[in-house]
């Protein structure tokens, strides 16, 4: 007997041609996207739920939709604020051609009560129906190394839902947490890391205390806060951006440049040295992170924090001296003759100069592309404050970017008329191999800066910095031990980790040589790589290194 009971919100033309506009626009402003674990997310007709952290405004829905696998699961329901539906604009149309429903907030009305039972009675039916919907349960996009405390609605939207299905005691409500980590969130082709979790599963046999009428909210609390703890654990969370620092570059000093290891692991790395850490953070009153505990048994975990303040010291004075003297750790750790110097002054400069040249046609076409981009955000941000409204500054930088690129695309395409099926594939290749070959020139100039540099730092600095390092080795290979760290991470990850990322030479030669032109990813030395000359670790957070 056929069920009566409707079938998923199927998928319009739209969102499929909106979904591949992300995943380009995403490819350009993004270098590697890395997803882990969409073998977790339930097939479609299962009710689901997918909830992330809310560190970059708009990107962050960008992600979800175009990481969700869109075969097996389908439409991705999505939720904005209300002031973004209605316009005249393309944005607009963009967002309601999505699926996308109304959200109202307080701050929206003048911090009034605002009415959203009938977008959460569109939710609960969405779920009903077996669709996939994603939320932000910390309710605003922020910068800052904490996630924000999760807002229950998440949990209160399950809750409806099983009330709704009360009598279906089978019926079952999939909640699946990612983590979203990007590792210069605000730098042109930096890397993200998208990581979906195992789904947390309710039912209304399994959880009777989350039908209505709930008598006591603390089940709700709890689930909330179980949800929190599953996002936080797949990205870098921490009460202050220098322990973020600390730990990238006590993940460098045990994992050195040039180990073979997948973004995954880089980010789960640097996560475990982040979480013992925490325990020797000293905020600005001077009270560990960890809190203090009761005296008695508590002797060897107060010596133990005491040990973690000391190497967070050490680390911070060995960092501040990388960041003042403009070198890389790997320098430090690998030490070159002056002669060698010289000559890779020379190569680094000569490749530099070669690729800028090469890519020069292409530039010519990506400048009015930059500058349409960069006049239409720096008019926005003259109508007044900007603290909320990172929503649409991104969305500027999309729909001018997007319309201004086909415009040049479309150009240069009437332009050449004659030679019009030939330029109609060549000058998005050329635009696409230019922006290779930049990220490759720049990196090559910031590699030509970086030895210049160090033909300027004493014999003597050297010397110190290296037994700093070496010093800061050995506590940290026991530490890594002591955490179930591998002893030779070089090999490690390098037998068990992707291997876009590595010295070339390390594995296959081939394999290397032809991963320089794949469309999916540029092959780089290190995550922490973006288009950009300066040294990221100086300008990516607030300055409470030195605080």
């Amino acid at each position: 007997m056929p069920s009566d009971k409707p079938g998923p919100t199927p998928a319009t033309r739209s969102y499929f041609l909106i979904r591949l506009l992300f995943r380009f626009v995403l490819k350009v402003f993004y270098g590697t996207i890395v997803v882990e674990g969409a073998e977790h997310i339930p097939p479609k007709g299962h009710a689901s739920i997918i909830t992330a952290n809310h560190a970059n405004s708009l990107t962050d829905a960008l992600l979800l939709v175009t990481s969700v696998p869109y075969k097996s699961r389908g439409m991705l329901r999505l939720t904005a604020k209300s002031t973004q539906f209605g316009r005249r604009t393309f944005t607009s149309w963009l967002i309601e051609s999505a699926g996308t429903l109304p959200i109202k907030r307080r701050k929206d009305f003048g911090d009034e009560e605002v009415d959203n039972s009938m977008i959460m009675g569109h939710l609960i039916d969405s779920l009903g129906r077996g669709d996939a919907v994603a939320l932000f349960p910390e309710g605003a996009s922020r910068y800052h190394p904490t996630i924000a405390p999760l807002k229950t609605g998440v949990i209160r939207l399950v809750s409806d839902t099983l009330t709704a299905h009360a009598d279906e005691p089978d019926y079952t409500v999939s909640v699946v947490p990612c983590s979203i980590t990007y590792m210069h969130r605000q730098h042109f082709r930096s890397d993200v890391l998208v990581s979906f979790h195992p789904p947390l599963s309710y039912t209304p046999r399994d959880n009777p205390d989350l039908l209505a009428p709930i008598k006591d909210y603390s089940s709700v609390r709890r689930a909330t806060t179980v949800l929190g703890q599953r996002i936080a654990s797949g990205t870098l969370d921490a009460p202050r951006w220098s322990l973020v620092r600390a730990a990238k570059l006590a993940a460098t000093i045990y994992a050195p440049l040039g180990t073979r290891m997948a973004l995954g692991d880089y980010v789960r790395l640097s996560r475990e040295f982040l979480q013992a850490m925490k325990a020797g953070d000293t905020g600005t009153d001077g009270e560990s992170a960890v809190g203090t505990g009761t005296e008695e048994g508590n002797g060897e975990d107060a010596e133990q924090a005491e040990e973690m303040k000391l190497l967070l010291r050490e680390l911070k004075a060995y960092g501040g001296a990388l960041t003042r003297l403009h070198i890389k750790d790997d320098r430090i750790r690998s030490p070159l003759p002056r002669p060698i110097i010289l000559c890779r002054l020379a190569l680094r400069f000569s490749w530099a100069l070669t690729l800028f040249i090469l890519s020069f046609p292409g530039l010519l076409l990506w400048a009015p592309v930059l500058l349409t981009t960069f006049i239409a955000v720096k008019e926005f941000k003259k109508t007044g404050p900007i603290w909320d409204t990172w929503d649409e500054i991104a969305q500027y930088k999309l729909v001018y970017g997007l319309i201004s690129g086909l415009c040049v695309w479309g150009g240069a395409v009437l332009l050449t008329l004659p030679f019009a099926p030939i330029t109609f594939w060549l000058v998005p290749a050329v635009m696409w191999m230019s922006l290779r070959w930049v990220e490759d020139a720049v990196a090559a100039a910031r590699a030509f800066v970086a030895l210049a540099r160090l033909l300027l730092v004493s014999p003597s600095e050297l010397r110190r910095l290296r037994a700093m390092r070496s010093e800061l080795h050995t506590k940290l290979m026991a530490l890594a031990l002591a955490m179930g760290l591998p002893e030779d991470p070089e090999t490690v990850y390098a037998e068990v980790g992707d291997a876009h990322k590595g010295r070339t030479g390390v594995g296959s030669g081939w394999r290397d040589g032809t991963r320089y032109f794949s469309v999916r990813r540029r092959r780089k030395r290190e995550w922490d790589e973006t288009l950009r000359l300066q040294d990221q670790d100086e300008y990516d957070y607030p300055s409470d290194w030195d605080s």
